[in-house]
């Protein structure tokens, strides 16, 4: 199993749903985290790392999008791992919309990838804390 698999089991299987049921809060209305792993393209890793560090936290949180986290895999040092925090599923649709449209980041990312693209392979996984859990 590879390590994002694991990641997404664990925290899908684990924390996702609680033990025989369904998680009954309202979408709406719940703080939905987002589980984002980026395989970086050959030799670009330390450039995704300073792009994120330098520019991309930052316009998360202009955004409306809280960092919760950031890992690099032990196992894959290729891959970036990450959550965010948003007030709900909605409310992190509309950050993405305005992220992807704010001029700063077309900026960034245009500089950033002038040769080459910084990964190669994007996962996001929204999940969301069950009753029980110490994230809310």
């Amino acid at each position: 199993m590879t390590l994002r698999n694991l990641l997404v089991s664990a925290i899908v299987l684990g924390a996702g749903l609680p033990a025989g049921g369904t998680n009954h809060a309202k979408a709406d209305d719940t703080t939905v985290y987002e589980l984002r792993t980026y395989t970086a393209a050959p030799g670009k890793m330390a450039d995704l790392q300073k792009r994120f560090r330098d520019h991309t936290m930052q316009i998360f949180e202009k955004h409306g999008m809280k960092n919760v986290g950031y890992w690099v895999s032990v196992k894959q040092p290729d891959t970036l791992i990450y959550i965010l925090a948003h007030k709900s599923r909605a409310a992190a649709d509309k950050s993405w919309a305005e992220f992807r449209a704010d001029p700063e980041w077309k900026r960034v990312r245009d500089e950033s990838q002038k040769d080459g693209s910084l990964t190669t392979k994007v996962v996001s996984v929204y999940m969301t804390p069950t009753d029980f859990s110490p994230l809310k």
